[in-house]
């Protein structure tokens, strides 16, 4: 007997993606409520924080034959409320050495989920024949939206991170009972060769200037997740309702952004998409470096929002669309370097904080987001007619092959 709701398949993996962010989204808007209560400042947070990417990048690199011999299904199901568990107990940590710690098995499960629910959308999208990779990715961004907003809620009604945290573990658990119960993984969409797969992916130089296009957004898309609440708390001194709103804000834009996106740049160029949510980006870090109200700031996150929506998925599919070999190793590839500057990049922004003020944090993103203009051109002039979405291609074999997991 199927548990759950009867859902087509691509419903399933939309809500996969929104219950798995809501579940990761809560801490962010009671980060400035956890390091007020460490007393610490926002430089040793963000070597708190770190303990999330070495997680995520250790399951990124290893998890993969794990997870296909305990099954996407079973891992999926547990995974997710697991999480929602773990960050439970992470925020009665005492110091920031704890932290630490106990954010290892949180990146650890973040990497695993990135790579079932991501894999899951590729083969989905096979068995479909249309793209709906940009659209799964809206609704990552709709979850944290929606975390966003129930986390400052609860911040404004003074519950403590712990109880906060605490209600998330049940509202996640029957959500996937009820959406992912029914839950069968698509079937694989390649032949498999036999050959495996490098734990660590060689960049080419195409590679490397497609990281460079994607720096921009990485940092400006982890900079406002994790350090947006604290900057309007600091820069502004609003109350943690007006905080949560602000992350929440961001997503909003980021997700409304990407639920549209497949269809621009099916009409238009990916380079010249890029082009566009690139400027809009560098206006948006601007007015959140000179702001002087509040509002005015929310404005500039939204459009943080609205310019990193895209860029990566972009930046995915070309790199799929690469003949030079197989799809999934470009992709491997891009994925493993850009990621670095998505999770690193936020908490080593603390130390810009510390040093010379947290509108600087954002501040920084300028040259990069220059960078990714001059690199725009390598995504391509004319969208492709016959390519399936981000994170597919065919190899050089002809075969087709899987992406390995990127940033939802």
């Amino acid at each position: 007997m199927t548990l759950g709701l009867k859902l087509a398949p691509q419903h399933r993996v939309y809500a996969g993606f929104a219950i798995y962010s809501f579940a990761m989204g809560n801490i962010f808007p009671r980060l400035p409520d956890i390091k007020r209560a460490m007393g610490i400042e926002d430089g040793t947070l963000g070597l708190a924080l770190i303990g999330t990417p070495i997680g995520t990048l250790v399951a990124l690199t290893l998890a993969t034959p794990m997870l296909e011999r305990v099954g996407f299904r079973r891992a999926l199901l547990w995974l997710v409320p697991l999480l929602g568990f773990t960050y439970a107990i992470a925020v009665h940590a005492p110091g920031p050495a704890a932290l630490f710690l106990m954010l290892l098995p949180v990146g650890l499960m973040i990497g695993s989920i990135e790579i079932i629910l991501n894999v899951e959308a590729d083969r989905t999208e096979f068995l479909l024949k249309r793209r709906i990779m940009n659209r799964a990715h809206s609704f990552w961004s709709i979850g944290f939206f929606g975390a966003g907003l129930f986390g400052g809620a609860l911040a404004h009604l003074g519950l403590s991170p712990q109880l906060h945290l605490a209600l998330v573990v049940p509202m996640v658990a029957v959500a996937m009972a009820l959406f992912l119960g029914g839950f069968e993984p698509a079937p694989a969409r390649f032949a498999t060769s036999g050959d495996k797969a490098p734990m660590f992916a060689r960049p080419t130089l195409p590679i490397l200037i497609l990281v460079a296009m994607t720096l921009s957004a990485m940092l400006m898309e982890g900079a406002s997740m994790d350090w947006s609440a604290i900057y309007m708390r600091t820069v502004f001194d609003t109350g943690p309702f007006v905080a949560g709103i602000t992350v929440a804000l961001f997503a909003f834009s980021q997700a409304t952004t990407r639920f549209f996106a497949d269809s621009f740049v099916d009409r238009y160029s990916p380079s010249g998409v890029a082009r566009v949510l690139l400027a809009t980006m560098i206006v948006g870090v601007f007015i959140v470096f000179f702001s002087p109200l509040p509002f005015i700031s929310m404005l500039g996150f939204a459009l943080l929002g609205i310019g990193s929506s895209a860029i990566f998925p972009l930046a995915i599919s070309a790199a799929a669309q690469r003949t030079d070999r197989p799809a999934a190793i470009n992709v491997a590839a891009l994925s493993q370097i850009s990621f670095v500057a998505f999770l690193l990049g936020p908490p080593l922004l603390g130390f810009v904080s510390d040093h010379w003020g947290i509108r600087s944090a954002y501040g920084i993103g300028v040259p990069f987001i220059v960078l990714s203009l001059a690199a725009a051109g390598a995504l391509g002039r004319r969208p492709s007619s016959s390519a399936m979405p981000e994170g597919t291609g065919s190899g050089s074999t002809g075969e087709r092959v899987p992406a390995r997991a990127y940033e939802a």
